[in-house]
This record gives structure tokens, C-alpha cells and sequence, in this order.
């Protein structure tokens, strides 16, 4: 997906980007070992040499809003990584099963065309507001919303804005579908999100195969060691007085080799059943020499001396290791091995938790997941084989504990979800249930919250020119009840949720940026609760430019507002925030380019010591350190958050500090020995700034012990760790003392650069 299209630079789309993932593709597909794999690199190959096909012919005009000729912006379109759109339309293709059966029962043409005709009829429009009202639909792209919106808008009286909204809809009525697919689970419950449905769980658990290393072992207690005591106790009836054992006489032992001959026959039938283990193929193991003598025995070859030697040599040791079969050391040893057998295996418990899932709506998450995963039962112990009271094992619980349908917070709190990435996955669930709520009208309510969910899932474009993203608002169904929207209610509902969903994201995360799609959605909610939120994306160094929007610097004079004046932050970033605000407000005055903010782009040049170019700065290295200023200059939405949406975590500043350092260490021992540090360093020096910022909230006496607890925080991580961020350290403590943060051993830490970072090199550690 392009995060970023919205800050994309004057350029074109070259295709040679296309021509990579096209080689890539065809690579993969004949040469990767598993078919699935090479089935779906083909997919893509056929996709991305369609597009190269639609850009040399001039079809796909790649970087516009329309990059398809004849299908409007509005369009939801396929599109592969990178952003570039195939040509096909999302809700396009042949018609699904449902569209089928709806034909049929309507008695029309198995033809879109027919189909969009029948639902304008008066039965059609019943059909749809019965729909509408079940709440019992599935909208998996925004198009299959259209025709719903008609239907409500004809049955409460908008005659004239049904009939806007269908002539902008018949000219794709044969290409695109406009309707949902007929489910039958009522709409999700507003206030409980899920990262998983409890089929997803279940393919999960379906997919785990036996361990092959866990089985081995099984094979090796149940199997083997009982008949290498059997193979034992055959030979120790041979032994002498002096403990000996030999190759007894035929004519004396007759029953001896009988006994020989069946256990050799056991061996062959076990061997050929049982092939995870196969230690006993090995002719230097003491089970192979046992079985290969006896084997020259009953065939009546008898064994020379060193065959003899190694004979009695394993038997000694055998003996020595575990003792005599059926003597009280063997017998406990082989007690402990068989209970240890006899735990059943990850693949057999979570079989019986596939079986446990099967009862449960498949399309849903799970409102209660323990009594998914309490011990093996009696009944289940009957029928499976398991033993009563075994314990469902952590790697098992885990895809079903994703299931779970609960607060977002609850969600946190309990670890389903773990990093910002998987919580701005969930978000567009509570924001359509948010926004929605601006619809006094209960069946405009849930339609609406169903449509944002898949509009959620629309792929950006990529975008040239600083072209903006096709937003919700500018789809056609949407504009036509927009007046239906209960202004008040909206603004004072999203306002809320984006209060909530900032303090959780910050508060839950505070060592990590908000990741790009969060962003996305929480500007939904902010221009839904009708504030000025410039909240801001990460751009992608790799593609550049040199400019920033705007909303850079309007975000970086909220960051102004709120650290000017001395603030920590300003000072150990060394950054003007009063010259910030005078560029502000120049670049605010009449006349002012509207696209691009060049003055911002020039102070972010300035201070990574880049120059300043309309083109950009070249290599993604060069790019990112004027990147990362402008993410300094801004705080990267933490100042707008904070200032503007006026979020206040409850574990408060200090707390979200202390936990950004941790965060820094556990990113800093990543480095040692790291061929490839520099993601890391990055990541590091970003938690760092987003504790930078914490503590420029926290009052002074509360700085001042946090002060003091990094340095016994670092101590707690491996020496190599202090050892790398005692110059922060002593810069950052040098910025609170008055001083600045490169002073003599102090460094600023920073995450680009165009050289060797200082925080790279392994430091020498004493001890």
C-alpha cells in the first residue's frame, strides 16, 4: 500500500519498478518448491504485465486519481504493491454466486446489467429495504453499498437525490456490482472488535502439522527403547558366570533362537511402520549391533571375535546406563519416559480445538475464548484418545486468543494486540462504528458502518503531484445522505473516539510512531468532529522529493505552540520553534503556494545539512535525514495530539518516558553483531525522540528522577547496551544541565545519516 500518497513529488511513473516486481514474479513461479507459492507468483505475473501492457498503450495513466481511462476517481480499483493500479475494478469480474442466485429468484438475466435494472423495480426496492433493515449483509468493497443507499433514500422520501444517484451509477450498472452479499450474522456489535474470526483461528490451527522433532522422540520412547529392552533381555539370557554374553549352541538353545527369530520378525514390522526414528539404522548404535549379531546368529553364521567384542562391549554399556531391564532403576526410568510419551502432541490438542471452534458463527470473533481452551475433558478424552486434564498449550491458545471480540483496550491490556502496526488493523472497526453514529436512522447507521469498514480496505494509489487520495466523502452514495448526518452528534462522537484512540495509541505504544494507516484513521475522525488536526504520515525516503505539504509545517507551529519556549525537547533538538512560527505565519499569507511549503522544505534541508532541491537529495540515506527533521520539527502528530485533541494518558508522561527508554535498550541490544544495524538504530532513535517529548511534559522533579533512572535502566540491559548509549546519555543530560546535547562526549541521537553512525561500532565492555 502507498502510505504516502499524498505527499508524492512532480514526477513520473516509470515503469521500471513494474519491470522488477514482473522479473521477480516469474522468477518466483518457476523456480520456488511449493506449488501454491508459484500458482500465485504466476497471478501476480499475469497482473503486473497486464499493467505494463496498459502503460505502454496508454490504457493506465499511473499517478493520476483516474489512472484508468473511463472509470471515475470514485472507482474502487485493484491495485498491486507499490500503488499502481491494474485496470480492474474491485467490484467488477464475473458475477458472484449471490448476484447469480439473485437473478435467478428475481427471474432476470444472469446479467449485471438486468440485475441493477431489477433492483430499481418496486419488488427491488423491497427487497433491498428488508436488507437494509436485517442488517444481515456483507460489504466487502464501498460500491456494494450504492444500491442500498437507494433504497433508503426512495422509501424516506429523497425521490430527487436517488434519482442523482442512480444516473451516476448506470453507466458501470453491467460492469460493477452495487450490492452486498446476503450474510446471515446480524451487524458486529459497535463496541467489541476482533483481530480474527473464528475461521481464520480455526485455518490457523488446521495448517499445524506434527513436529517431526516431537514425533521422533515419541517413536523413540514408545517404540524403540521398549524393543531394545526386549533385544537386551533376549541376550542377557546367554551371559556366563562372569556376565558375558555369547552365541549359544543351536542344538542346546533351540528355543532361544525361536524367540531370536520373532523378535527379528517384530523388528522388520516395526521398522516398516515406524520411520520418524531412525537411530536404529545406525551400525555403531548399541541397538544395531544387538540385532545385527543376532541376525548372523539365527541365520548360522557365527560372529568372529570383533563382531563378539562389540556384542558384549554394548551390552555393558546398556546395562551400566539404565540397568537391567525389569530392575527398580530401569523400571522408574522407563516409568518417567512413558508419562513423558504420553503428553499429547501441540497438533493433537489443537485438532481438538479445531473441533472445539467448529460450533461457532465462522464469520465472527469470540465474545468468550477460555471455554475454548480449558484442560481435556472426560467425554473429549473418550473420543479422542487424549488424556483427561491435558492443558492446551500456549502456541495453540494463541490463534484462538485472536479471536477474541472485545474493547479495543481490553484487546491491548490481554496482549492480542502487540505493536501499533496490529492496532491500526482494528481501528477502522471502532471508527465506522464512530462515525456512523452521526446517522440518527438506525439501518443508515449500520449501512454506513458496514461501508467504512470496506472502505478501510481500499488500496491507496500512487499518487504524483501532490494528487490527493480519493476520501469517503467524494464517493457518490456517500454524498447523497450527507445531509442526513446529525452534525452535533458527529463532531461531539468522533471527537471522542479520536481523544480515546490517540491516549490508547500513545499510551499503549509509546516507543513507536503512529504507523501510517492509524493516521489515516484518525484524521477520518478528526475531520468528522470538524477540528484542525494536521496529522502527518511518514514519508518514504526511497521516493522523496525534497517537498512537504503544508500540513508539515502547520503541525510543526501546533509543536511550536506547545514546546517554544524552552522546552527540553527544543533544546536537545536544538530546534528555533519561534523562527518556526514566523515561517508559519509568512507562508499563511495571501499568495502562498497552496501544494508544497517551501520553506519548511528548506528549514528540514538546512538542518540534516542537505541541499536544498526541488529534485530531492538523491540516495534514501540522504533523503531520510531531512526526513527525520521534519518528523523532529513536527513530533511526528505526538504535539497535535497532545495540544489539539488534548489526549492525557493515565499512566502519565513520566511513565511513557520510562518505558520509550526501555524500548531504546531493547532495540539498542539488537545491534550487537547486527550485519544490517541501521533499521534498528532508526527505530531506536525514534523511540528515543518520542521519550525526548514525554519527558518535556513531565514536571521537574519528575525529570529530574527520570534522569537518573535511565542510567540505572541501561544497567539492567547488557554492558554493550550502556556502553552504546552513554553519549545520549550524558547529551541528554548536558541539555537539562543548560548545556547541548554534541557538547564534548555528548551526541544527539539521531536515526539518519549519511555516514558510519557512532551508535553502530561493537564498544569495547570491560569484564
Amino acid at each position: 500500500m502507498n502510505d504516502n500518497a499524498d505527499q508524492q513529488h512532480f514526477a513520473e511513473a516509470s515503469p521500471g519498478y513494474a519491470a522488477g516486481r514482473l522479473a521477480g514474479a516469474l522468477t518466483t513461479a518457476t523456480t520456488h518448491p511449493d506449488p501454491d507459492t508459484r500458482r500465485r507468483a504466476a497471478e501476480r505475473g499475469r497482473s503486473w504485465r497486464a499493467l505494463l501492457a496498459g502503460m505502454a498503450n496508454g490504457r493506465l495513466a499511473i499517478g493520476s486519481r483516474t489512472p484508468v481511462s473511463g472509470l471515475p476517481a470514485w472507482v474502487t480499483l485493484q491495485v498491486l504493491r507499490g500503488g499502481f493500479a491494474t485496470g480492474e475494478p474491485s467490484a467488477g469480474g464475473p458475477l458472484t454466486e449471490y448476484e447469480a442466485e439473485a437473478a435467478r429468484l428475481a427471474g432476470v438475466p444472469r446479467e449485471r446489467q438486468a440485475l441493477f435494472a431489477y433492483w430499481l423495480t418496486e419488488d427491488g426496492l423491497v427487497r433491498l429495504g428488508e436488507l437494509l433493515d436485517s442488517g444481515r449483509y456483507e460489504i466487502t468493497v464501498p460500491e456494494e453499498a450504492a444500491l442500498l443507499t437507494v433504497a433508503w433514500l426512495a422509501r424516506t422520501g429523497e425521490t430527487d437525490a436517488a434519482i442523482e444517484l442512480v444516473e451516476e451509477l448506470a453507466p458501470f450498472a453491467g460492469r460493477l456490482r452495487f450490492t452486498p452479499r446476503p450474510s446471515t450474522r446480524p451487524a458486529p456489535s459497535p463496541g467489541a472488535v476482533h483481530r480474527r474470526t473464528v475461521a481464520e483461528a480455526g485455518e490457523t490451527l488446521a495448517r499445524r502439522r506434527p513436529s517431526r522433532a516431537v514425533e521422533t522422540q515419541r517413536e523413540a520412547l514408545t517404540v524403540w527403547q521398549p524393543f531394545g529392552d526386549a533385544l537386551l533381555t533376549h541376550w542377557l539370557e546367554t551371559a556366563d558366570a562372569d556376565a558375558a554374553v555369547r552365541v549359544p549352541a543351536r542344538d542346546t538353545a533351540a528355543g532361544w533362537y525361536e524367540r531370536g527369530s520373532l523378535l527379528l520378525l517384530r523388528y522388520r514390522d516395526l521398522a516398516e511402520r515406524h520411520t520418524y526414528c531412525t537411530k536404529h539404522l545406525d551400525p555403531k548404535q548399541n541397538l544395531a549391533i544387538l540385532r545385527g549379531v543376532l541376525e548372523e546368529a539365527v541365520a548360522g553364521r557365527t560372529p568372529d571375535a570383533r563382531r563378539l567384542g562389540l556384542l558384549r562391549h554394548a551390552v555393558t554399556a546398556m546395562v551400566r546406563r539404565r540397568g537391567v531391564p525389569g530392575s527398580a532403576p530401569h523400571t522408574a526410568l522407563r516409568r518417567e519416559q512413558a508419562v513423558q510419551a504420553a503428553l499429547p502432541s501441540h497438533h493433537a490438542l489443537a485438532q481438538l480445538v479445531l473441533r472445539r471452534l467448529a460450533e461457532l458463527d465462522q464469520g465472527a470473533g469470540v465474545a468468550e475464548v477460555e471455554p475454548l481452551l480449558v484442560p481435556v475433558g472426560e467425554g473429549e478424552a473418550r473420543a479422542t484418545g487424549l488424556p483427561v486434564g491435558a492443558a492446551v498449550p500456549a502456541a495453540v491458545r494463541r490463534p484462538v486468543e485472536a479471536a477474541l471480540s472485545a474493547p479495543l483496550g481490553t484487546l491491548v491490556e490481554r496482549g492480542v494486540v502487540p505493536s501499533a502496526e496490529v492496532l491500526a488493523e482494528l481501528v477502522p472497526q471502532l471508527v465506522a462504528a464512530s462515525t456512523a453514529q452521526a446517522h440518527p436512522d438506525p439501518a443508515l447507521r449500520t449501512l454506513a458502518a458496514a461501508h467504512h469498514r470496506a472502505f478501510a480496505d481500499r488500496r491507496s494509489l500512487l499518487l504524483l503531484n501532490f494528487q490527493r487520495q480519493v476520501r469517503m466523502e467524494e464517493l457518490p452514495w456517500v454524498r447523497a445522505v450527507a445531509g442526513q448526518r446529525s452534525t452535533d452528534t458527529a463532531r461531539e462522537v468522533s471527537a471522542g473516539a479520536l481523544r480515546q484512540l490517540g491516549e490508547l495509541a500513545v499510551q499503549a505504544f509509546p516507543g513507536t510512531i503512529l504507523p501510517n494507516p492509524l493516521v489515516r484513521e484518525l484524521s477520518v475522525l478528526a475531520r468528522a468532529a470538524d477540528l484542525d488536526v494536521p496529522l502527518v504520515e511518514e514519508l518514504a525516503t526511497d521516493i522523496f522529493m525534497g517537498s512537504f505539504t503544508p500540513k508539515f509545517l502547520v503541525a510543526a507551529r501546533i509543536a511550536a505552540e506547545l514546546l517554544g519556549g524552552g522546552s527540553l525537547y527544543e533544546r536537545y533538538y536544538a530546534v528555533d520553534y519561534g523562527a518556526v512560527r514566523e515561517l508559519a505565519d509568512a507562508e499563511a499569507r495571501p499568495g502562498s503556494g497552496p501544494r508544497t511549503s517551501p520553506g519548511f522544505a528548506a528549514l528540514c534541508a538546512e538542518r540534516a545539512g542537505a541541499p536544498s532541491s526541488r529534485y530531492g537529495f538523491g540516495s534514501p540515506a540522504a533523503n531520510g535525514t531531512v526526513v527525520e527533521q521534519a518528523q523532529i520539527l513536527t513530533t511526528h502528530n505526538l504535539a497535535t495530539l497532545v495540544h489539539r485533541v488534548g489526549i492525557a494518558p493515565a499512566p502519565g508522561w513520566e511513565d511513557l518516558a520510562r518505558r520509550c527508554f526501555t524500548t531504546v535498550c531493547l532495540l539498542t541490544a539488537r545491534v550487537q553483531g547486527n550485519a544490517r544495524p541501521l533499521g534498528t538504530i532508526k527505530d531506536a532513535a525514534y523511540a528515543w525522540r518520542q521519550m525526548v517529548f514525554h519527558l518535556s511534559l513531565c514536571s521537574a522533579r519528575e525529570r529530574k528522577d527520570t534522569l537518573r533512572w535511565l542510567t540505572e535502566e541501561a544497567g539492567r540491559h547488557p554492558a554493550h547496551v550502556g556502553a552504546r548509549l552513554a553519549p545520549a546519555l550524558t547529551g541528554l543530560r548536558q541539555v537539562d544541565e543548560g548545556g547541548a546535547a554534541d557538547d564534548g562526549e555528548g551526541r544527539r541521537l539521531l536515526g539518519w545519516t549519511t555516514g558510519k553512525h557512532w551508535l553502530r561500532p561493537d564498544p569495547r565492555v570491560s569484564g
